[in-house]
């Protein structure tokens, strides 16, 4: 199979966010690239998650692919699962990297965020 790649520029500020349903009120996406196949444990994933001011997660994640984060700007908190209280927060230039498997959140942003996330499995 020859497939031929070209360069893509993207103007993020240009671009339409989405709000998947399933994301918590004050989340969104734009997605990059994804080729992440969940049933055949094959691609990868590059998006942009970003959070409103105060927005947060509610539940913790838990997925079979690696990922990795850049906090591109603004803050983050982990939060205790029990209580939503703040446990630990980062600030821009912060970068997460998750084995499979590595439970993680839920996240709140204080004064909002913009995260950078590739997510994939091993070749």
């Amino acid at each position: 199979m020859n497939v031929k790649l070209a360069e893509r520029i993207l103007d993020v500020a240009d671009i339409h966010w989405e709000h998947p349903r399933h994301f918590d009120h004050g989340i969104d996406q734009l997605v990059v690239v994804d080729t992440l196949d969940e049933r055949a444990k094959r691609g990868m994933r590059t998006r942009l998650v970003r959070f409103a001011p105060g927005a947060a997660t509610r539940v913790p994640f838990l997925h079979d692919y690696h990922e990795e984060v850049y906090l591109v700007s603004g803050d983050q908190s982990r939060l205790d699962v029990a209580t939503f209280e703040r446990r630990d927060t980062h600030l821009t230039g912060t970068y997460f990297v998750r084995p499979a498997g590595t439970e993680h959140g839920p996240f709140s942003s204080e004064a909002g965020c913009v995260l950078l996330e590739i997510h994939y499995y091993d070749a």
